[in-house]
């Protein structure tokens, strides 16, 4: 290991110690748990099961892994998290991996589900309308689809994959994953063949269990980064690559090959986008750039603000599903980032200047590793505080 790298590791170590010395400080409740591989995607499933007199209610997410050259798997894991009320921040059970103790519950995740994958797991969204149908993205071409009711707990040993739909159209692989919230079984995928596809799974495979893209979306001149479904009109989404531009498409034009509306939105690649989930004109992108910039749908001719604290590239924006002017951004800095579009503008005291914008809520979140999903953890937690 190079020198310079040697001494960037221990910088690592040295924050991530800090901070997890800090977390009964920062946190009701932290869990750590050791994946066996690392997992590149993760996003907690909506189905919440509360015990008759436990003090804990059981949760699910799914993960996948990253072997080197090993079998690969989808993972759907139970994690047993206290309720509200067994919470006590300055308790904790290093042992356990808790920080933040609570009452007499026991917090723990296990890997209840191993489905057998083709390669890595890219990125794993389940359909909202039926939460146990999720898509997995492969180093592949294609996206697979998985009903994780239909197969056994513990993998085929032969590793043979055997998803319960193959979605073809793309030439390469890729990240962009996104499901409509609005019309069942319609995902749209990102690629680094430049362009999107849509799917409509509920039409069913034409043979087997192939089904072919129902429209291939060919604007973009560059790696497609991401993709995302608008939350509030069924046929609008947005699309962003690494030819700087972000697009939005309608699915009831005529023409795939250009856009409603296409940006310069970034003078460096665009690596995410999230649009929000409270107000039909505003999203967010992210860039390698290191800021997060805000877009007003009805005047994409001017950015609305550029968010400044990220010291690398931003990988992925998430708007907190609980007020519509909290937004997060994680990336490569190894920082996750909550900003306030509220507090944009606000007068600050020079010390308070010293901690970054006005509108940097929570800054410097610390992970030791990073993560392509953090986001959609950290905000689903925020769910699980007020289900439990």
């Amino acid at each position: 290991m190079a020198g310079k790298d040697v001494v960037e590791e221990r910088v690592i170590r040295e924050e991530y110690k800090i901070w997890r010395k800090n977390t009964p400080f920062l946190y009701d409740l932290v869990m750590v748990h050791a994946l066996e591989w690392p997992s590149l995607t993760v996003q907690w499933l909506p189905a919440v099961t509360r015990l008759e007199g436990k003090d804990y209610a059981l949760h699910w997410l799914v993960l996948g892994t990253h072997t080197s050259d090993e079998q690969n798997h989808l993972v759907i894991a139970r994690a047993q998290i206290p309720s509200n009320d067994q919470f006590d921040a300055l308790q904790s059970d290093s042992e356990k991996g808790e920080f933040g103790g609570f009452g007499s519950a026991t917090g723990k995740i296990e890997m209840e589900i191993k489905i057998n994958h083709e390669g890595e797991v890219n990125r794993a969204r389940y359909m909202p309308q039926n939460p146990s149908v999720i898509a997995t993205k492969t180093p592949s071409a294609d996206v697979l689809v998985f009903d994780y009711t239909k197969h056994p707990s513990e993998p085929d040993p032969s590793g043979e994959c055997n998803p319960d739909l193959r979605l073809r159209g793309h030439q390469k692989e890729g990240y962009g994953l996104s499901w409509n919230s609005n019309l069942s079984g319609h995902l749209l995928s990102a690629s680094d063949d430049h362009t999107v596809c849509l799917w409509d799974i509920s039409a069913g495979p034409k043979e087997g269990k192939i089904v072919d893209a129902k429209a291939i979306f060919t604007g973009h001149s560059a790696v497609v980064e991401d993709v995302a479904w608008h939350l509030l009109h069924e046929s609008l989404f947005g699309s962003v690559a690494d030819d700087q531009k972000l697009m939005i498409w309608d699915t009831r034009s005529n023409t795939t090959s250009k856009p409603s509306h296409s940006v310069n939105a970034h003078p460096a690649e665009v690596n995410c986008l999230a649009f929000n989930p409270y107000s039909e004109f505003i999203l967010a992108t992210g860039s390698a750039d290191k800021t997060v910039a805000l877009w007003d749908l009805r005047n994409l001719k001017l950015k609305l603000h550029s968010f400044e604290s990220h010291k690398d590239e931003i990988f992925q924006v998430h708007w907190s599903p609980h007020n519509e002017t909290i937004l997060a951004s994680s990336g490569t800095d190894r920082r996750l980032n909550m900003w306030d579009l509220s507090k944009i503008g606000e007068e600050q005291s020079a010390e308070d200047v010293q901690d970054g914008p006005p509108e940097l809520l929570v800054g410097t979140l610390l992970f030791r590793f990073q993560c392509a999903d953090m986001l959609s953890y950290f905000f689903t937690l925020q769910e699980i505080d007020q289900l439990s």
